[in-house]
């Protein structure tokens, strides 16, 4: 078998159990996949000697009837999460030769579940970007194309090499993470499963920090059922993590029954936005159809606070942002700027981190710095964190109501092409977290799975947004809305 790295973490479990296939193969054949897909830029730091090594510990592992589903499951890890003795960057000039002396929790569970690494992937700088056009390593490209044309399209952001590896079979899954939609909108530009856990549900040890109170990781895959999976091994309690969640692990994958019988899917009449698409627009009514076809009460919901998130988000994660990275200065760690006879240390900062920092980073740092400054804290940034009060309270109303998840779009469009928005207006990009930063700000679960193409055969997504610590319910509606859509489309190979 020559296509291993097409399987799902399901079907390679399956076969590894039964003795079809080893940890080994399915290794040997991401590296070969990853070695042909330069022109994704999807990952960024390889590391197949690591990742053999892991593969043989794997099979060593299985044979004694180790059962863990990760165990031999070959992955990519965003340049995010700190990796032991491998650069881990952010995708930043600034920790350019970084290399840490500590596993991240959440890479260091995968690997204790016998999961293999395969190297880091490409994303925004920080995190910090909805297209993956802001990485010190260049854009990281789409598989996708439009029909026959040859324009170059984003994978999303921030996890755009997370979202791109997966999409094209580089790896049979990835971590990635969510600020404000950084998981859920890649996942829906590439035609791939993405979930964000609840606000706590994953140890935020030893992930670069963008924004404390909004950062969570979880899984890209290329099912839900596979999401649910790897989600079971990423997440637990981390004492290290003062806002990780001391709750029991379900079994997440045993809860994918496709009954959704007498579940009540709330419809927010604040995300028919003005200028919507109309291909989102019947993607969203089709996916409402499929859930009431299959046994789902539909319920029309208002969640009225809903036009303030956007702004409330971009005071908060800008503001969060200023203040975590005011820790590369270039004293301790990463780069140092070539400092000129008569400089002093104030000279050192601004000379590093203007060096260091790319245009994006940049302006969120002065974003958020002004909106802590003294004479603007009360007008900017404690009027947006009330509002996210309010938004919260807005989800709790409904879920109180009886709702059990909530259904919208993942995105207000398809995959747009690289280099059409970036620079022009960052507002225009800003726009396209409209429906999913308002998860973030709530702490609440929420995915986006694939449900259609649109009319230049490009992937689209919808996302499901569950009560908090109930991803085992969410994931099993997003079976069943999964099962109804059938998607099985890939990209056509010109990479």
């Amino acid at each position: 078998m020559t296509d291993l790295n097409t399987l799902t973490i399901a079907e390679a479990r399956d076969k590894l159990r039964a003795g079809e296939v080893t940890s080994s193969e399915l290794t040997e054949a991401c590296l070969k996949a990853i070695e042909s897909a330069g022109a994704l830029n999807a990952f960024v730091h390889n590391t197949p000697e690591i990742a053999r090594e892991q593969a043989k510990f794997a099979d060593a592992r299985l044979q004694k009837g180790d059962d863990a589903p990760m165990c031999g499951i070959p992955l990519g890890i965003k340049d995010l999460f700190c990796t032991k003795g491998v650069p881990s960057q952010a995708a930043s000039g600034i920790l350019k030769g970084f290399k840490p002396e500590y596993e991240s929790t959440v890479t260091q569970n995968l690997f204790d579940a016998g999961a293999v690494m395969l190297g880091k992937l490409n994303m925004d700088e920080f995190a910090m970007g909805s297209s993956n056009e802001t990485s010190v390593y260049g854009n990281a490209v789409n598989p996708w194309r439009r029909g026959n044309d040859e324009t170059a399209l984003t994978p999303g952001g921030s996890s755009g090499g997370s979202a791109s590896a997966v999409s094209a079979d580089l790896c049979l899954a990835a971590t990635g993470t969510d600020t404000g939609g950084s998981i859920r909108q890649p996942a829906a530009f590439t035609g791939i499963t993405g979930i964000k856990p609840t606000y706590g549900r994953c140890s935020r040890w030893g992930i670069v920090a963008f924004a404390s109170s909004l950062d969570q990781a979880g899984p890209m895959t290329k099912s839900v059922r596979d999401a649910a999976i790897m989600l079971g091994a990423m997440c637990g309690h981390d004492p290290k993590d003062s806002t990780s969640a001391d709750l029991a692990v379900p079994d997440f994958e045993a809860m994918l029954t496709g009954d959704i019988k007498g579940k009540v899917i709330g419809i927010p009449k604040e995300y028919r936005m003005d200028g919507m698409p109309e291909e989102i627009e019947t993607l969203w009514a089709d996916g409402t159809a499929m859930l009431k076809d299959a046994g789902a009460e539909i319920r029309d919901i208002s969640l009225p606070h809903t036009k303030y998130a956007l702004p409330a988000y971009y005071v908060i994660a800008p503001a969060e942002a200023s203040s975590n990275l005011a820790r590369y200065d270039g004293v301790r760690y990463g780069h140092r700027a070539k400092l000129e006879q008569g400089d002093g240390i104030t000279e050192m900062y601004e000379k590093t981190r203007a060096e260091g920092f790319g245009h994006e980073v940049q302006r969120r740092v002065m974003v958020g710095t002004y909106v802590l400054s003294a004479g603007f804290y009360d007008a900017y940034y404690n009027k947006a964190r009330k509002v996210r009060t309010l938004i919260k309270k807005d989800f709790e109303d409904v879920f109180a109501e009886g709702i059990d998840a909530i259904l919208t779009p993942a995105t207000p469009s398809a995959a747009f092409g690289l280099g059409e928005m970036a620079e022009a207006d960052p507002v225009q990009m800003y726009l396209n977290d409209v429906f999913t930063v308002t998860v973030n700000l709530a702490g609440l679960p929420g995915i986006a799975v694939p449900a259609g193409l649109d009319r230049q055969g490009l992937p689209l997504g919808l996302q499901l947004i569950g009560r908090p610590w109930e991803e085992g319910d969410l994931l099993n509606t997003a079976y069943a809305l999964e099962q109804a859509a059938g998607y099985v489309a890939k990209p056509a190979k010109w990479w």
